[in-house]
């Protein structure tokens, strides 16, 4: 039984990694190998189903789909990486000094995150995407912000618990002073919990993005996005071209999946107690 979970396990990461690598090709050659122009409209060929021509059909106009799709990869996993950086990035800082310098900081921190927490997410992104406008810096924004509580909150718990570790006590007795002891002695024993929590928010960064872009509030047409090829297809759903939602929405259902899966897969490979 041992040697079939170890199997099983392997399976999946092995698949996991296939489905990022391809999601990941995608990204760096979807524009250089995408058989058409994903803007250009071609009116003859509007609404076209899926043929060898067009592999997932065309939109109302004319422009080929699995094109768009392709070609959108890139932007969605860039407006998803970019946001988790940022939140990843800030939500550290803010979840360090908090367990670290304790007293005011700490409280006022906290205001701020549960703030941000007491409204639901979605629509407190849709608040800040509204605020800034459509563009896709204000996707990247709005999505840094409600994915930051979740860095800054489990940084604050591990720092404030990992200070008044003995090998925190030796560095600050070697003369450390506290940066560079929270940057190279108790951020890289925190980080295993971060870097699956990034991959698990990848996947929701993507869902927000699309979904931003859904409503209206994201990138704007006539770019290619996933979201925006779901509500462009959503329009013809009771007309019978169920291609024009079928693929963007598979697509993108494929891709939160895969860093979901991902996610997973860090959780068991790093924590010794799943091993």
């Amino acid at each position: 039984m041992p040697e079939t979970g170890r199997r099983m396990t392997r399976l999946r990461i092995a698949f996991v990694i296939a489905l990022l690598t391809l999601f990941v090709a995608a990204a760096l050659l979807g524009p250089y190998v995408a058989p058409y122009d994903p803007l250009a409209p071609m009116p003859l060929d509007a609404l076209k189903a899926p043929s060898l021509l067009h592999a997932f059909g065309t939109d109302a106009y004319g422009r080929d789909i699995f094109s768009r799709v392709l070609v959108a990869t890139r932007l969605d996993l860039t407006i998803a990486l970019a946001a988790v950086l940022i939140a990843l990035i800030a939500g550290t800082a803010l979840g360090a000094l908090s367990g670290w310098a304790g007293g005011w900081p700490d409280r006022i921190i906290g205001r701020i995150i549960d703030t941000i927490m007491a409204f639901p997410l979605f629509v407190l992104a849709v608040g800040i995407a509204a605020g800034l406008g459509n563009s896709i810096s204000s996707v990247i924004v709005a999505t840094a912000i409600v994915n930051l509580p979740f860095y800054a909150r489990q940084t604050r718990s591990d720092v404030s618990r990992q200070r008044k570790a003995a090998y925190v006590e030796a560095a600050a007795l070697a003369g450390f002073s506290p940066l560079p002891i929270v940057l190279l002695h108790i951020l890289p024993n925190i980080a295993p919990p971060l870097m699956v929590q990034s991959s698990l928010n990848l996947g929701w960064a993507i869902l927000n993005a699309a979904g931003l872009s859904f409503i209206g509030l994201g990138v704007r047409a006539p770019e290619a996005e996933w979201g925006i090829m779901v509500s462009d297809g959503a329009a013809n759903i009771f007309s019978g071209e169920w291609w024009m939602f079928v693929f963007p929405g598979a697509t993108l259902m494929i891709a939160i999946l895969t860093f979901s899966l991902i996610g997973d897969a860090l959780r068991d490979i790093l924590d010794p107690k799943r091993r």
